[in-house]
């Protein structure tokens, strides 16, 4: 995978983290990991369409799933993951993922976008097919780690 496309999901991820908890993420070493592969609980999925193909994975665990749905409901106390709190969460998902889009349509790449699809659960593997999986972790002191799993065809 080039890296003229794996910059603007992680400019975009940090960006929008940024807007979100006003917190500057750290971004981890980038590597690969072998399909399949086993995840947090907390999985946002979103497809991928145009010039390049493939699925973005965002893991968190549940601890830092309820810090970021309670910060993106304006500090609303988030003691379980119910129907609102996994909206937000989809809707970090749309926000990531939307303006990653831009950053690549501004490089002259044309992608779409799949709705995201949220799944809570433990021991969740992940498999992406033929496609290599290239992982970015984020951090935040005090916050969590949250894993950006990108799985593209040019």
């Amino acid at each position: 995978m080039k890296v003229e496309f794996i910059n603007p999901f992680i400019k975009a991820t940090t960006g929008v983290l940024k807007t979100l908890t006003d917190i500057d993420f750290v971004t981890g070493k980038p590597y690969v990991k072998a399909s399949p592969y086993t995840a947090k609980e907390v999985l946002i999925i979103v497809g991928i369409t145009g010039e390049i193909r493939g699925q973005v994975v965002i893991t968190l665990d549940v601890a830092f799933a309820k810090k970021m749905a309670s910060m993106m409901m304006m500090g609303m106390p988030v003691d379980e993951l119910d129907e609102l709190s996994k909206s937000a969460l989809s809707e970090l998902g749309n926000m990531i993922m939307g303006n990653t889009a831009t950053l690549l349509f501004n490089e002259g790449v044309s992608v779409d976008i799949t709705p995201p699809t949220l799944m809570v659960g433990q021991q969740l593997s992940i498999s992406s097919g033929s496609m290599r999986t290239i992982c970015i972790p984020l951090t935040a002191p005090g916050l969590g780690e949250l894993i950006l799993d990108l799985s593209i065809k040019e």
